[in-house]
């Protein structure tokens, strides 16, 4: 069985013959708990794989079987599943799609930090922003102007809040412009801590300053929640980026960090053209250090500044 549990001094007979991953967990001071799971086999691995790219559009190649064992094993020791082959089985036919919803949490990327990386922080305040305001100021308007900013793939919505944070220190009249971020990402669970806006003393003290901390946020007991005036500008919600993007409407600067690497090359495409028909005319676009747009699309022009590449959505008649 997949999820056998045994206190013992000895391995169970039969265990490598089977195929079978050990799990060792401290007990007492005589014996440990063993928790035995099966490891994926080539079909199952083919199955799953196919299954997880079909509700996320993360790809997995025959590299990442690892990554499946130990990001689900979790899963199916919950749920007392025997094999990988019955956890997809029951992943489909659970019509509350609940357990679909686990395995995206389990599986999605969740790392991040406020101002992770920094320098797409610094290049839209010093660089994105002030040619953005200059823009929207510069057409007459008896509104506030629009701002709008998405964070796509947001996580736990560090991200967003750190982009908040930028506007409300860098915009001298806030009042002068109607602003909404829109923290999305895949996780249900992601979005939650992301909407509540709450964060423990490891998260708070992973890249935000502590003059931040203190100007932005309140403490709560052992926990640091974000001001009112900082989480008013932003909005969450579950998307997944293999959807359409029509319901988001449209934005001046997304940010889409980390998450290309996970698609196949014609999901890229996809991706980075779907983004570039939401943007804004002369709108911005932001990916991760490792990644580029360069030769995927046409549709954007790299810029450089902080030693870092943006990208700049290319106007029609410009091309």
């Amino acid at each position: 069985m997949a999820n056998r549990v045994c206190s013992a001094d000895v391995f169970p007979n039969g265990v490598w013959e089977q195929g079978l991953t050990l799990l060792i967990t401290p007990g007492s001071t005589h014996h440990s708990t063993i928790y035995i799971m099966k490891k994926i086999t080539p079909n199952e691995f083919t199955t799953i794989a196919r299954y997880i790219y079909d509700i996320s559009g993360i790809y997995l190649d025959q590299t990442k079987a690892y990554l499946i064992e130990t990001r689900l094993k979790g899963i199916l020791k919950e749920i007392g599943a025997d094999s990988y082959q019955e956890l997809y089985h029951r992943a489909k036919s659970d019509i509350t799609r609940a357990l679909e919803m686990k395995i995206i949490n389990a599986i999605s990327t969740q790392e991040t930090m406020f101002f992770r990386d920094n320098s797409p922080f610094e290049i839209i305040r010093t660089m994105i922003l002030p040619e953005l305001v200059e823009r929207k100021m510069s057409q007459p308007s008896l509104f506030p102007a629009n701002i709008r900013i998405w964070s796509a793939a947001c996580s736990t919505g560090q991200e967003t809040y750190s982009i908040a944070i930028v506007l409300k220190e860098l915009l001298s009249n806030p009042s002068k412009f109607n602003i909404r971020l829109l923290g999305t990402d895949i996780s249900e669970s992601a979005i939650a801590c992301a909407s509540c806006g709450e964060y423990n003393q490891l998260a708070v003290e992973r890249g935000l300053p502590k003059d931040k901390l203190d100007k932005y946020f309140t403490q709560n007991g052992l926990k640091w929640k974000v001001k009112d005036d900082i989480s008013a500008m932003c909005a969450f919600k579950r998307h997944n980026l293999m959807d359409s993007f029509s319901s988001l409407g449209r934005f001046d600067i997304v940010l889409c960090r980390n998450v290309a690497i996970y698609f196949a090359q014609e999901d890229k495409v996809r991706l980075f053209n779907k983004l570039a028909d939401i943007l804004e005319p002369g709108g911005y676009l932001i990916v991760g250090s490792s990644e580029s747009v360069t030769g995927i699309t046409s549709r954007f022009e790299a810029r450089m500044n902080l030693k870092m590449i943006f990208y700049q959505l290319i106007n029609q008649n410009k091309k």
